[in-house]
């Protein structure tokens, strides 16, 4: 069977709060799962000769889908393998990230440390080059496997990749990361470190509560976390959603917030920092909305 000639059963308006480690977020007009990186080609390639728009998802752990939901495709990225390799950590996608953390320094290899407690894949860590404890995704990446628009793979060496703080030139590609590849370095400390962050990241931020991570970027040299208390507003509402008590640079969904809300507070935020400190702040989270080229609904 050819990829065009493949029809893909999608499911129907699933609800994105489901999703989403915001839990806001209307319902997807299709969602399909997707577990093998053969089915990533061929849905990638069905997505460019219909003209489908589309959104891949990890574990929607730094996304604030719209209200309304998303006028297209939500394809969840499930390609979940881990082959060690050692020093070479070779994994799909679509697997945890904070995983392979714990599991490559319970082995004794060390460049993940960081990985652990961070909710999301290791898709979305390499796309967003995800970092902690002065640590990033890039430093110990060593090669990606990308499905481009239309369906076909590429192998990307590092040093074909661009990469900042929290940036990565796969934002402006239009495909799917479909697996990395991570080189190690031996540590006999390494356990000791990852289970030191850990500890460190359950006490200083809100994990049993509904959020998106941090909000806003880091703007050097400041933190962003520092200036939001700074400005006195731990404990902020609006509606349902709340600057955390524990971490100022997390936004959580206290009781049935709407991204609306999310937005409207994260604004009050950016403008009270900006006037009594000067410091422009700039939004990490995604936010995706429900039609191409206009803004999630505030």
């Amino acid at each position: 069977m050819s990829k065009l000639q493949r029809v893909f059963q999608f499911e129907v308006d699933k609800p994105l709060s489901q999703l989403s480690t915001f839990g806001i977020g209307g319902p997807a007009r299709y969602f399909f799962e997707v577990q093998k990186v053969e089915d990533l080609q061929e849905l990638m390639a069905y997505c460019h000769a219909q003209k489908l728009r589309y959104f891949i998802l990890g574990k929607g752990s730094n996304s604030l889908f719209d209200d309304r939901g998303f006028d297209g495709l939500v394809i969840l990225n499930k390609i979940s393998f881990c082959h060690f390799e050692w020093p070479i950590v070779h994994v799909g996608a679509g697997y945890s990230f904070s995983l392979l953390g714990t599991q490559t320094a319970r082995s004794g290899w060390s460049g993940l440390e960081f990985a652990s407690g961070i909710p999301g894949t290791v898709g979305g860590a390499v796309y967003m080059n995800a970092g902690a404890n002065g640590a990033e995704t890039c430093e110990t990446l060593f090669e990606v496997t990308f499905v481009n628009e239309k369906g076909e793979l590429e192998v990307l060496r590092r040093d074909q990749i661009e990469f900042s703080y929290r940036m990565s030139s796969f934002q402006q590609r239009k495909g799917s990361i479909a697996s990395a590849k991570f080189l190690l370095t031996p540590s006999d400390v390494a356990r000791k470190d990852q289970l030191r962050i850990l500890d460190y990241r359950m006490k200083t931020q809100p994990y049993g509560d509904k959020s998106a991570g941090c909000v806003f970027r880091n703007p050097k040299p400041h933190s962003a976390g520092a200036l939001i208390q700074q400005c006195g507003l731990k404990g902020q509402k609006l509606g349902g959603a709340e600057v955390s008590l524990t971490h100022a640079n997390f936004i959580v969904n206290r009781s049935g917030a709407s991204a609306k809300e999310i937005l409207k507070l994260t604004d009050f935020v950016k403008n009270m920092v900006k006037e009594k400190t000067g410091v422009e702040l700039e939004m990490e989270i995604r936010c995706v909305p429900y039609q191409e080229n206009e803004l999630v609904s505030s």
